[in-house]
């Protein structure tokens, strides 16, 4: 069962930045900011900084393979946008999926 949908708009992107709270650790970066629906949106963003195209989408499909498992625990309602440092280049699935859950936390947005 599929709770989320993607954010796929530059002004979404934006309107989360902008209005939006945000936590960081050596991996990732989380910004969180209620949305009206009932559904959470998710929205993944990988700087040139942090490698080649080839790193980049990695990063992009560990992020949203981490979320996809653990999508139940997080609250609903809620635009997210995970943007990656350069220190997730060499991670792991586990260590991903592990900083992804530590920032929700510090969000209080996991159950």
């Amino acid at each position: 069962m599929k709770f989320s949908e993607s954010l796929k708009n530059n002004a979404d992107f934006q309107r989360v930045y902008r209005e939006g709270s945000s936590y960081a650790n050596r991996c990732l970066v989380l910004y969180v900011l209620e949305n009206q629906t009932g559904q959470n949106r998710l929205g993944i963003s990988v700087s040139k900084k942090v490698g080649n195209s080839v790193v980049r989408h990695r990063i992009t499909r560990l992020i949203r393979e981490s979320y996809r498992l653990r999508e139940s625990m997080f609250n609903s309602g809620l635009d997210m946008v995970v943007i990656a440092r350069k220190g997730a280049k060499d991670k792991t699935c586990q260590e991903i999926e592990s900083a992804l859950l530590h920032l929700g936390k510090l969000h209080r947005i996991v159950k």
